[in-house]
């Protein structure tokens, strides 16, 4: 459980393995970490806190607000009202065109071989 709960039910899914970052983690055990918080969002729909979603949240760098530098995944039970958000950045909204959108997505193909 989070210690400073966004929502009451707010669960932290930890993997034992230390990994500062995503790209310090075996797929293996990433792929572990999303089946349990699948688990926990049945869970917090079930438990009778308060749930219309499930909210997963990862912040992988410093600069994105991790604070805890090891890999963590929140699951957070949402509702109509709480309070809780993202704000979007004044690019949003924005829509590049086709040539942009397939050089950075080239860009990640070869940054991920």
């Amino acid at each position: 459980m989070d210690a400073q709960p966004v929502n009451p039910g707010h669960v932290l899914v930890i993997p034992k393995a230390h990994a500062a970052q995503l790209s310090d983690m075996d797929e293996e055990t990433g792929c572990q970490v999303f089946k349990v918080a699948m688990r926990v969002s049945v869970g917090l729909r079930r438990s009778g806190v308060r749930c219309e979603g499930v909210d997963l949240f990862l912040a992988d760098g410093e600069d994105v607000c991790q604070e805890i530098f090891h890999v963590l995944l929140h699951a957070v039970p949402r509702f109509s009202g709480d309070g809780f958000g993202m704000r979007f950045g004044h690019r949003y909204g924005s829509r590049p065109d086709k040539k942009e959108l397939d050089n950075i997505a080239s860009s990640i193909v070869k940054g991920m071989r």
